[in-house]
């Protein structure tokens, strides 16, 4: 990995820099980034990023180390956790839903922690198909679960305001891990509920 990129996520987010790199942007598409509407949008889309890709910077990992010594040994599911990341490849933002359901080893985690872990693995650029594996992965290696799901929904806004113009279409990745994977009734059992609508 180059040096300079090593330094920068070491740092928090250089605010002037992307400051700069706004105006250029407003002066390549035609802008005029003295006029009064826009005078402070380079410093607004600074605070933005430094917010939208925090997750740079945060170890998700840090939300599952407190866990609860339980024998309960079902099914646990948090469905509807929501998210918005960005989209690496336009740096447009995609939004939806995760759902995530494990089986315990002896030990839960507190359900908020769950979403803490997708708040802070959404908030980098980012793929669906990267986030569904990282957070099913972290899942997985830190409660020792028996089994894992995740189920990620989304819109994309790369396909819904630019290129194809799809509006109402809908991404939906998935990852399982352990029992899951390898007991197809318990992964039909996990898929219905979390299919499962009011």
């Amino acid at each position: 990995m180059d040096a300079e990129i090593v330094e920068s996520l070491k740092n928090e987010v250089d605010k002037p820099r992307i400051e700069r790199a706004v105006r250029e942007i407003l002066l390549a598409v035609g802008e005029n980034p003295d006029r009064d509407g826009l005078l402070e949008t380079p410093a607004r889309v600074a605070r933005m990023y430094a917010e939208l890709f925090s997750g740079l910077r945060a170890t998700p990992a840090v939300h599952l180390k407190k866990v609860f010594e339980e024998t309960y040994d079902e099914l646990v599911l948090v469905r509807d956790i929501s998210f918005n990341s960005v989209c690496e490849h336009h740096l447009l933002p995609f939004m939806g839903v995760a759902h995530i359901g494990y089986l315990p080893s002896g030990k839960v985690a507190g359900l908020s922690k769950l979403a803490r872990v997708v708040e802070d693995i959404s908030h980098r650029p980012q793929v669906q198909e990267r986030m569904t594996h990282q957070i099913a992965d972290l899942m997985a290696a830190e409660l020792n679960a028996k089994g894992v799901v995740v189920v990620l929904e989304a819109t994309h806004t790369c396909m819904t305001i630019r290129g194809i113009k799809k509006p109402g279409s809908l991404a939906v990745t998935s990852a399982v891990r352990g029992l899951f994977k390898s007991n197809q009734s318990s992964r039909a059992e996990v898929m219905s509920l979390i299919n499962t609508r009011k």
